[in-house]
């Protein structure tokens, strides 16, 4: 069996290939190649290193096109929210017919999209007609690339949906802090000074190391007769918004007190409406542009961390509140000058 694992240096790609090879180590054939956008340490050795190919901007190495593949993992991508339709469509439409090229009619394709494909959008969550009734160009683009997987693939298709990815179970670890992490630091410095959503909208997160469980599963299990969906979710057990902010500000303090510094305070939480209606023009009026650029940054979480609905799992993320205090405690312990450091209280300033 041959397995290709794109984006094998981003955050689900690394975890899916460690565990790909693991579960394989002791069977014969199955080999696994990994590719990211830059060679890491040097020359690519594909049983040690990744091969480098920027998909989409180059052709695929000859290392990649010699032979079928029996299985391709799709997990690169961009996942910035910021995003532009034409910048979304380079970054994850092209790339993905890139790598369908790679794929033969026996070719299983296991894709790594998105949870918040699905699940409920309010109207204050959408970000213009050009992202056609999703938040932003990530979920749009994640939506075309769902389509095309399932409509155009000649072969076998499994798409695996998770939510805001974390650390793993067990210990937190990750293998790169970005998405949810910038709410850490955020709430440390003062800059989250409160928190936007409503405090029993469902969070949804799931910790890496289940993720790239799910999608290893598929990758060695039975291809499907039919596209297959996967929903990584905690369903109705899934954290409040509430319980999001508690469970950080708790571990972050609990972290503090062991290195006797003072705790931070947990941000009091104001809703959508009030935020935009009359906290939002006052904000661009008075913060600095530091401040308004937290504003902006901790904004674009309020719609993933307040859902009026969770999404229906078919596999359910246990314990998410332990994930999210092993995820917290492990970013403290990693960056202890940033969790340990100083809180500034929001200060206004005179714009005129």
């Amino acid at each position: 069996m041959r397995i290709l694992v794109t984006g094998a240096s981003g955050v689900v790609g690394t975890e899916v290939a460690e565990r790909l090879t693991a579960e394989t180590a002791d069977r014969a054939g199955p080999g696994i190649v990994r590719t990211a956008r830059r060679a890491v340490g040097g020359a690519a050795d594909p049983l040690t290193a990744p091969v480098p190919w920027d998909i989409g901007a180059a052709p695929a190495p000859d290392l990649l096109t010699d032979r079928p593949w029996d299985v391709i993992v799709h997990t690169a991508a961009s996942t910035r929210w910021t995003m532009t339709r034409q910048e979304a469509t380079d970054a994850n439409i092209r790339t993905l017919r890139a790598v369908l090229a790679l794929a033969g009619p026996d070719t299983h394709v296991v894709h790594v999209s998105t949870a918040y494909v699905g699940g409920v959008r309010a109207p204050e969550d959408l970000r213009g007609e050009e992202f056609e009734g999703y938040r932003n160009g990530y979920e749009w683009s994640k939506a075309a690339c769902e389509e095309i997987v399932a409509g155009e693939h000649r072969g076998a298709a499994t798409i695996v949906r998770p939510p805001l990815v974390l650390g793993r179970r067990g210990d937190g670890a990750i293998g790169r802090f970005s998405g949810p992490y910038s709410l850490f630091p955020a709430l440390v410095s003062g800059l989250a000074a409160v928190v936007v959503g409503d405090p029993d909208g469902y969070a949804e997160i799931a910790p890496v190391d289940e993720v790239a469980e799910v999608i290893a599963g598929a990758a060695l299990g039975t291809p499907p007769g039919s596209p297959r969906t996967e929903v990584i979710s905690s369903g109705q057990d899934s954290m409040r918004l509430a319980d999001l902010v508690r469970i950080t500000c708790d571990t972050l303090n609990a972290f503090r007190a062991e290195h006797g510094v003072d705790p931070i305070a947990q941000p009091p939480t104001v809703s959508t409406d009030s935020w935009n209606r009359f906290f939002l023009p006052l904000a661009a009026q008075w913060l600095s542009p530091v401040q308004q650029e937290a504003v902006k940054l901790l904004a674009m979480f309020q719609s993933y961390t307040s859902m009026s609905e969770p999404f229906e799992p078919t596999h359910k993320v246990l314990d998410p509140g332990g994930v999210m205090a092993a995820s917290v405690l492990h970013w403290a312990r990693s960056k202890p000058r940033q969790a340990l450091g100083r809180t500034v209280p929001w200060t206004l300033i005179d714009a005129a």
